[in-house]
């Protein structure tokens, strides 16, 4: 993830999940950070990445 400009977006899930999935995970980027929290239960808390770790994360799932 490279840009210039700081991502801020509203939590977001895949668009391959469906309403009825029960293993669901919303995704928020803030600049150079990422941060993860689990779709049923958000008050949980929340898992931060940063942009770099995020990007090996999501290329060691593309192999």
């Amino acid at each position: 993830m490279t840009s210039r400009t700081p991502l801020n977006t509203d939590w977001f899930k895949s668009s391959r999940s469906t309403a009825s999935s029960d293993n669901c995970v919303e995704v928020q980027l803030l600049g150079s950070a990422v941060c993860v929290r689990d779709s049923k239960a958000p008050e949980d808390g929340v898992l931060s990445f940063g942009s770099a770790t995020w990007s090996t994360f999501l290329a060691s799932l593309k192999v």
